[in-house]
């Protein structure tokens, strides 16, 4: 099993308080863990867990010299400066994931924590699939929302089509009037620019269900480069990305037709990314712990522009969770250190082992009823999405015949207006 991959890493120096100097290395920050590993040994100088974290504070050393502190539990204090871009930045990236991490229901609990069972196991990985298939149905509600809305527009279309044929008909042949001009000429074309009006009010009125929120995430972003990382939020909307600060200020709103890449650099960040030609590109970066939530939205929106870079691939290649996770009291160290680097050791204490099955129990009765509960809704939903896809294609096939009927009598009606002009 390879190592946890960073989400983020900084270059920097860390104070070792028995030695009383400062070292030079670099600051990491993974899915559970906080580390600092010396430049010159390449070995880890300090690390701790997120859970473990009871402040995060930007100081000055006596020396008057900008720093970042940690205070974990049991009062240990970490000292890290000299970080680049800033210390601001790093603040901004830990703070936000420690607070994500307070806030998730399924935060660890201070103290000994327990490896959760196969059967909750399996019921997180179905959960995170019914949330998925749900996202999934509100983007196919909302699209067929805009084919019903364009499927009446198009029937109002035709109606008028309709009336503008019987009045091209009676402008053609006026039997009942002698004279060229036709007195209610004046009031139908006031009618008409009314019944434009009406239908440009009644589609601006329908087109209020683009800017439908379908997932807001709070995120660390920036502008470019990762420099300048900020608190925000990002929204995912029907026909649009939007970047918004803390005060739900609009930063930058990417329409669904201008995005051309979306860069995966791992399951927490990604770089949204709208070209132009003879001005420079506007890019937008996003690190966020709920960023998988996002994902299962953009993944099927914009699925032809998502890319998935090698450093996405690295951090698939790596478990979300591992025995050295557990926070068991009084483990046997030395099995500890072999877990950072190996799956499992490779001669076990008795003891530990009977530790290790009693950590991953098989699934209990309850956990398998739920279970098919949970399979069964995903199948409705499934079916319902099946069904959803059929009626659209039902609809977008009567969109294509109804467009290519009202082409064909708008250039019919152009034709004989130019005749009567």
């Amino acid at each position: 099993m390879s190592k946890d991959v960073p989400i983020h890493s900084w270059p920097g120096s860390y104070y070792i308080t028995s030695e009383k100097r400062w070292a030079t290395g670099t600051l990491s920050l993974t899915r559970t863990m906080v580390r600092f590993a010396s430049n010159q040994s390449k070995e880890s100088l300090t690390s701790f867990r997120l859970s473990r974290i009871m402040e995060i504070k930007m100081e000055s050393s006596s020396f008057i010299f900008s720093t970042l502190t940690v205070l974990e539990e049991g009062n240990v204090k970490h000292w890290f400066g000299s970080l680049k871009p800033n210390r601001v930045v790093v603040y901004n990236v830990l703070e936000h994931f420690w607070r994500e991490r307070l806030l998730s229901p399924s935060s660890e609990a201070s103290g000994a924590e327990c490896q959760p069972s196969k059967g909750s196991k399996l019921i997180n990985l179905v959960a995170g699939a019914q949330r998925r298939l749900e996202d999934t149905g509100r983007v196919l509600s909302h699209q067929g929302e805009q084919f019903d809305n364009a499927m009446q527009g198009l029937e109002k279309i035709d109606s008028d089509l309709g009336v503008a044929d019987k009045l091209l008909s009676e402008l053609e042949s006026p039997a009942w009037w002698p004279f060229g001009k036709l007195p209610w000429k004046t009031q139908q074309e006031a009618k008409a620019q009314d019944a434009a009006r009406a239908a440009a009010a009644s589609a601006a009125g329908k087109g209020s269900g683009r800017n439908k929120v379908i997932a807001s995430i709070p995120a660390v972003v920036t502008k470019g480069g990762d420099s300048d990382l900020k608190p925000g939020c990002l929204l995912v909307l029907v026909s649009s990305l939007e970047v918004r600060d803390t005060n739900c200020q609009l930063l930058h709103r990417f329409e669904r037709n201008e995005i051309d890449e979306i860069r995966v650099h791992s399951p927490y960040e990604i770089t949204v990314k709208q070209r132009f030609i003879g001005k420079p590109d506007i890019y937008y970066r996003f690190l966020s712990a709920k960023m998988p939530e996002a994902m299962s939205v953009l993944e099927m929106q914009y699925k032809k522009k998502v890319e998935f870079t090698s450093e996405y691939t690295a951090f698939k290649a790596t478990p979300l969770s591992s025995p050295c996770d557990t926070e068991g009291p009084n483990w046997n160290e030395g099995l500890l250190q072999k877990c950072q680097d190996t799956e499992l050791p490779l001669e076990v204490p008795a003891g530990v082992l009977s530790q290790l099955h009693v950590l991953q129990p098989s699934v209990s009765q309850a956990e398998a009823q739920e279970l098919k509960q949970m399979l069964m809704q995903l199948k409705n939903l499934a079916l319902e999405a099946e069904t959803e896809l059929e009626r659209q294609d039902d609809v977008l096939d009567d969109l294509t015949n109804s467009t290519d009927r009202a082409t064909m009598d708008i250039e019919k009606h152009t034709c004989r207006v130019k005749r009567l002009l």
